[in-house]
Order: structure tokens, then C-alpha cells, then sequence
């Protein structure tokens, strides 16, 4: 049974209610301390005059004392049941049962601290109207929206800055004691509880996946993009984007188109039939890899080179585009003289680079 205490109080989900828990007790004790002692000032002011309210007042203690005993029994329930529960994990690796009875002792303080607040702010209502009718001061009344809008802000009137001036100067800029207006208190205390509710789904019972697996997630969903993207831009090449494609997978491809449609006029090692030699430096129409797209694409009708365009996609004719670059400076067996000028490819599209000086064929 020792063990098991041990086990479970080392769960973080566990050590983060207990904290909760200690830290509202504290705060239920404090805003207790305040009550009571608000309502000490109320009985002894009016205990002449209102004997009434005097009772409601003590009761109003007493039903608070009896509350704080109730939290007490609530939390002894709690450490109970934290201490004999022997039942298989389940959530955040805590019992059903524990974790309940952690959640209940929360919500039980939660429930007191409201009462206590609106008891307090009875109070002083009270008080402050007493004070007010007492000053004879006339109560002007405002429209809701300035009335919250004031609560929301809490504006210090320009007289009331003495009160709170630090008496430090900067070039006629004055340093006040002013509290943080309540939506922003308001606002950095939903931080804090957003931060908890995160706090307990990413990292505790994990509900919810972490910054880091958020990251993979959309890494991989950024990867498949990517490829659907560079599948359709692929598509879109021409004579004015085609790039050398020097990777093992789109050479092979553009051989197999070359083998079953050029090997006719140009021989299976290009060195040339009907057709021009294509392992020379020689070219007819330009060497380079945008030429020979223009010349696949379009063709030579004159010279016997028919277009391919409507044969095959942009990427195929990249792809023998590529291939076709790739045969330059190979030895086939049977080639044939060299036709058209020496081409000098200086372009980084180029897959081959001649070093020949451009010349006409003698």
C-alpha cells in the first residue's frame, strides 16, 4: 500500500491538482480571513440598529465555517482515496476514482471562493451605499455601457494621483503606484488557466499532440504539398524552363521513349542513320538542352523531323531532352559524319560542355 501512495502521488497530474488544490485552500483561507472580518465591522457599526442583519451575518459565518469543514473533509477524502487506490491507470495514468476525487475537491473550492466573493461584495455595497446616503452625495446616474466600461478599466480620477504619485519625475513624466486595469488582469489570469488546460492535453494525458509532433505533422503534410505541386509544375515546362535533368530515374525514361521512337532515324546508340549523328558536337538546329526541347516539341517538318508535342507530355520530352543531351561524347559503333556547326554549351542547363571553337562544317 506504501508503495502504491508513492507511485501515485510521483504522477505529475497528480503533484499539478495537489498544487492547485494547496494554492485555493490558501486563497479560500485568506478571502475567509477578509469576510470575517468584514463582517466584525458590520456587526460592531450596526449591531444597534440592525439586529436583524446581525443574525444574518453570524449565519452567514457560520455557514462559512461549516464550508471550510467541508473542504477539509472533501481533501481528507481525497488524500483517502489517493492513498488506497489500487485500480489500473486510466486516465493520465491515475484511476478514474482518484482523479474525480481530486476533480470534486477542486470544484468544491471553486464553489466556496464564488460564495465568498459575492458575500464580500454584499458587504461592501452595503457599506458603500451607507457611506453615501450618510455624505448626503447625489448619485448620478450613468448608461450600463459607462458603467461597465469604467469597471473594466478602473479610471483614476486626475485628483486622486497624488495619492499614488512615487514622487519620481522624468522630464515632467510622473511614476504612479497605478494598478493594472481588470481586462487585463482578467485577460493574464485565462493565460494562466489556458495554460494549465494545455499543460494536462499535450504533455500529461496527451489528448492532444505536442508543438513537436505538430511540427511533424505538418512537415509531412508540407511534403505532400510539395510533391503535388512539383507533379503539376512539371507539366508546365517548355522550350523557356526546361532544365537538364541529370537524375538516374528521368534518364532511363527518356532512353525508353528514344529506343521505341528515335532508334528508327538516329540508331539505339544515336550515333546516326537518317537522321544526324547525336554523340558529336555537331549540331543542326543548337545543342543546347533548350534546343533540343524546341526540336522534340515542334520538329523539322522540312528535314523529315516530325513535332511530338501531341505524342508526349512536357515532362517526357524533358526527359528525352535529357537523355539526348546525355549521349554527347559516347562512342557508338557505327557514327555518322558530323552535320550542321560545333556547338559550345556554356549554360548550366547543359549536361555536356564542348570546348570546340563554333565553326561551319567544311
Amino acid at each position: 500500500m506504501l508503495l502504491n501512495t508513492v507511485s501515485t502521488m510521483s504522477n505529475p497530474l497528480v503533484q499539478l491538482l495537489v498544487v492547485i488544490i494547496i494554492t485555493l485552500l490558501v486563497a479560500i483561507g485568506v478571502l475567509a480571513y477578509t469576510v470575517m472580518g468584514a463582517a466584525q465591522i458590520y456587526l460592531q457599526k450596526y449591531e444597534s440598529h440592525k439586529k436583524d442583519s446581525t443574525t444574518k451575518v453570524l449565519g452567514l459565518v457560520f455557514a462559512m465555517l461549516l464550508s471550510s469543514g467541508l473542504v477539509s473533509a472533501q481533501t481528507a477524502g481525497a488524500d483517502t482515496a489517493l492513498t488506497e487506490a489500487v485500480v489500473a491507470p486510466n486516465i493520465g495514468g491515475l484511476s478514474d476514482t482518484v482523479l474525480w476525487a481530486l476533480l470534486s475537491v477542486i470544484g468544491l473550492e471553486f464553489l466556496v471562493l464564488l460564495w465568498l466573493l459575492f458575500h464580500l461584495k454584499s458587504l461592501l455595497k452595503f457599506e458603500f451605499e451607507n457611506i453615501a446616503s450618510a455624505n448626503e452625495t447625489p448619485v448620478k446616474k450613468q448608461s450600463r455601457f459607462f458603467v461597465w466600461w469604467d469597471n473594466i478599466n478602473k479610471f483614476r480620477p486626475v485628483h486622486e494621483e497624488a495619492d499614488i504619485d512615487l514622487g519620481h519625475d522624468y522630464d515632467g513624466i510622473r511614476e504612479l503606484d497605478n494598478r493594472l486595469p481588470p481586462w487585463w488582469l482578467y485577460g493574464f489570469y485565462l493565460c494562466i488557466v489556458f495554460a494549465g488546460i494545455y499543460l494536462f492535453r499535450n504533455h500529461v494525458s496527451h489528448t492532444a499532440p505536442s508543438s513537436k509532433e505538430e511540427l511533424s505533422m505538418s512537415l509531412e503534410t508540407a511534403a505532400i504539398e510539395k510533391e503535388a505541386y512539383l507533379k503539376k509544375a512539371a507539366n508546365k515546362v517548355d522550350e523557356n524552363t526546361v532544365t537538364y535533368l541529370s537524375d538516374p530515374t528521368s534518364l532511363e525514361a527518356g532512353k525508353k521513349i528514344f529506343t521505341t521512337t528515335c532508334a528508327a532515324c538516329h540508331a539505339a546508340d544515336g550515333g546516326g542513320m537518317v537522321g544526324p549523328n547525336l554523340t558529336d558536337a555537331y549540331w543542326i538546329h543548337g545543342g543546347s538542352i533548350s534546343d533540343i526541347f524546341k526540336t522534340i516539341k515542334y520538329g523539322w517538318p522540312e528535314k523529315g523531323m516530325k513535332s511530338w508535342q501531341e505524342d508526349y507530355s512536357p515532362v517526357q520530352m524533358a526527359q528525352l531532352s535529357s537523355y539526348v543531351k546525355s549521349l554527347v561524347g559516347t562512342k557508338p559503333a557505327k557514327a555518322k559524319e558530323p552535320q550542321g556547326n560545333i556547338y559550345t554549351d556554356t549554360s548550366a542547363n547543359g549536361a555536356k560542355k564542348d570546348t570546340a571553337i563554333a565553326v561551319s562544317k567544311p
